[in-house]
């Protein structure tokens, strides 16, 4: 009997190693590289990686660069993940009604999120331009003075919000959309029976059933907010004065601007272990929170 077990677990290992070497190597092996590399002081060109220890980790939390990039980070994550997913769910709750058209506005405001990021902010930086862009001309032609939307700190990271929320939130309406068509019918009747309107339908019958999917959209875009890079390098790169300078670009900085690889791997560790956070509390929430139909 414990032959014929051992040669199961055989059998089920080697059905794994597919997706197992993949993950190792280009997961396990470069995060186990990037831990190592945060406590050495090395150059990108040097051939000796030299051992500092916690030195990086000490200059890193001792450095008030990195403590506006983790505001600018959490900012971006929060201006970014909560509207994206009620503009979402906004415009899927518009489009799942019976109306004319609604495939074309469903591909137009699709589109975007196929549209890679650096085309996308190109476009807007040429939007956001200060004097002949259309945003300060549409601004103009209601009375208001022009702003410098990726040139002044106070809007800089709105600028990148802006971007960010509206090519995203078509991507997030495709799912609500999915879950919204396939919740069921039978339960909404039985609140129209019961003489629920629509805002006590979307509270206490549509929200709770489309949690799984909110769930997801939330894990989802909170990581993706976390990685955001292209509309920061090409919108204001990181700046001004480091008011749009995410933990990553930071990493990005610190690695191939100023080639200090020990600063940078602790600046990645640094946001690998937010992610596991984040994730781990949500999840916790989520036992709560989403409800799984049966």
């Amino acid at each position: 009997m414990i032959k014929r077990d051992m040669a199961k677990e055989w059998k089920a290992l080697l059905f794994t190693l597919p997706a197992m070497i993949p993950l190792i190597v280009f997961w396990l092996i470069p995060l186990g590289t990037i831990f190592y590399l945060s406590f050495t002081d090395w150059d990108f060109m040097s051939p000796v990686k030299t051992f500092v220890g916690f030195e990086n980790y000490i200059y890193l939390f001792n450095n008030s660069a990195f403590y506006q990039s983790l505001g600018v980070t959490l900012l971006f994550c929060l201006g970014s993940v909560l509207p994206v997913m009620a503009f979402g769910l906004a415009l899927a709750l518009l489009l799942n009604r019976k109306m004319n058209g609604s495939v074309i506005y469903r591909t137009l405001l699709f589109s975007p999120w196929v549209t890679p990021t650096v085309a996308v902010s190109i476009v807007w930086s040429w939007i956001f331009e200060p004097k002949v862009g259309m945003a300060n001309t549409v601004l103009r032609w209601f009375g208001f003075d022009g702003i410098g939307w990726l040139q002044d700190t106070r809007w800089a990271l709105a600028g990148v919000l802006i971007v960010t929320i509206w090519k995203l939130m078509g991507w997030s309406m495709v799912f609500f959309l999915v879950a919204l068509q396939n919740l069921p019918r039978e339960l909404l009747q039985a609140g129209e029976l019961d003489g629920a309107g629509s805002w006590s339908k979307l509270r206490y019958i549509t929200i709770p059933l489309i949690s799984p999917t909110t769930f997801f959209l939330f894990i989802v875009q909170t990581i993706s907010a976390l990685q955001a890079y292209d509309q920061i390098n090409v919108l204001t790169q990181g700046g001004p004065a480091g008011s749009t300078r995410t933990l990553l670009y930071m990493y990005y900085q610190s690695a191939f601007e100023s080639f200090d690889i020990g600063e940078a791997s602790s600046v990645a560790v640094v946001l690998v272990v937010i992610c596991m956070v984040l994730s781990i509390v949500s999840f916790a929430i989520s036992r709560k929170t989403v409800h799984y139909s049966s």
